[in-house]
């Protein structure tokens, strides 16, 4: 009997913390190693609720908060779906260099995305990676999905906004698909 309760008791916190998070009012936040996110934020007049959060590690090292918000009337969670707007926020607590940002997306993606999929990215990819920025600890990238257009921000400046269903599912599956860069990470900002 008690090996029945433990999973039932951890059903119903997760079940508890998934509605609380979808019951915070707009301006409640949420903090992953002084990385603050809000609950809820508006983009272009629409209202996206927080999905989860969590923190990226690299070998020893504390890398990135990330928060991961779905438009509300959606089902919950759909990361990888172009019907789906979803915005997914990283802070980062290291520098990086634009470059190692390009690198990383473009052989992240050669490896996650089948050798014809990848092929038909590659001009978009190309685009979009051309407008990676370096970044400094504190600094915050945007990847937004409105349902029309693809855009990537830092620190709320927009650097791309196209209208590329195919890559913003690929872009959102480095953290949030089936292979991503950390399954710890991924479960955390899908709220599982």
């Amino acid at each position: 009997m008690p090996m029945l309760r433990l999973p039932l008791a951890a059903t119903a916190l997760m079940l508890a913390l998934t509605t609380s998070l979808a019951a915070m009012p707009a301006g409640a936040e949420v903090v992953v190693k002084n990385a603050r996110f809000d609950t809820v934020q508006q983009v272009d007049g629409r209202p996206y609720r927080l999905i989860g959060h969590g923190l990226f590690r690299y070998m020893i090292w504390d890398a990135y908060a990330g928060a991961y918000y779905q438009a509300e009337g959606y089902p919950r969670p759909a990361p990888q779906s172009a019907n789906v707007p979803r915005r997914l926020e990283l802070e980062y607590f290291h520098a990086i260099d634009a470059g190692d940002f390009a690198e990383v997306t473009r052989d992240t993606l050669r490896e996650q995305l089948d050798t014809a999929d990848f092929r038909s990215l590659e001009p978009a990819l190309s685009a979009f990676n051309a407008r990676y920025r370096d970044v400094s600890p504190g600094d915050r990238y945007a990847l937004t999905w409105d349902g029309e257009a693809l855009s990537l921000a830092l620190n709320g400046e927009s650097l791309y906004a196209r209208p590329e269903p195919a890559l913003a599912d690929a872009l959102f599956g480095i953290w949030l698909g089936e292979a991503p860069l950390g399954d710890d990470f991924r479960d955390a900002l899908l709220g599982r």
